[in-house]
């Protein structure tokens, strides 16, 4: 622990992501007064991991610390997908 090098992120940074979350949250709001059929659900999932990979990359610092950590997220990330598109082809095809 003592060898780690600590990072300082600009309040510029945070404020930007923060502007970005909130205008994503507003398109997901106005995504649903759209009648967008089957695509509703993927348009919403797609925006939901937009937003999950801003504050994972910047508010939980993955972005600074070791691979290893990247690595675990990214295949917890792709366990959800699959698991998600094994639900939708159920769903889909029943």
């Amino acid at each position: 622990m003592e060898n780690e090098t600590h990072h300082i992120v600009p309040y510029k940074t945070y404020l930007l992501v923060l502007g970005a979350l909130i205008g994503l949250t507003l398109i997901s709001v106005a995504v649903t007064q759209i009648e967008l059929t089957r695509w509703g659900a993927a348009v919403a999932l797609l925006l939901a991991g937009i937003k999950s990979f801003l504050v994972l990359i910047i508010f939980m610092h993955l972005k600074f610390d070791r691979p290893v950590y990247r690595l675990m997220a990214g295949l917890i990330i792709a366990l959800v997908v699959v698991v998600i598109i094994v639900t939708m082809l159920d769903y889909l095809f029943r």
